[in-house]
């Protein structure tokens, strides 16, 4: 098999505010916006990488989630525990520094892991947590 990873789903309650996040602080690309008010499906991804994309959609829009189901992801989308995913920058200090300068919300800074690891963390405004990692 060859497979890739095409796409991955983050929440958004504020398609505005996702969209100036994911392309004015961490300078991603718009690669699609569809549907209305706060029903959209917004398609990101980095530039020059057509190839890795992430879809961000209204959370708990199934028609087979219960409404308890919909008060549970809306609370941990509040305390930042829903979703997340994991980025990689060649200088995370630098990253760091240009997604701070755009105001966004601030979990960790650059920190070197105990694990080998260096990485930093924001908040999207959905409350998603979005960690940059150092790689070569």
């Amino acid at each position: 098999m060859n497979l890739t990873i095409h796409t991955t789903v983050l929440p958004h309650e504020d398609p505005d505010a996702s969209v100036a996040f994911y392309r004015d602080a961490l300078g991603f690309e718009v690669r699609s916006d569809h549907g209305e008010g706060t029903m959209r499906w917004i398609v990101v991804g980095p530039v020059g990488q057509p190839e890795t994309s992430i879809l961000l959609g209204p959370p708990a829009v199934d028609p087979g989630i219960t409404d308890d189901e919909r008060r549970v992801i809306g609370d941990m989308m509040a305390k930042g525990t829903y979703g997340w995913i994991l980025l990689a920058s060649t200088d995370v200090d630098a990253t760091f520094d240009t997604v701070q300068a755009t105001g966004a919300e601030v979990i960790q800074e650059p920190i070197d892991q105990p694990y080998g690891l260096r990485d930093c963390a924001f908040r999207d405004p959905a409350g998603n947590t979005v960690r940059i990692r150092q790689v070569a």
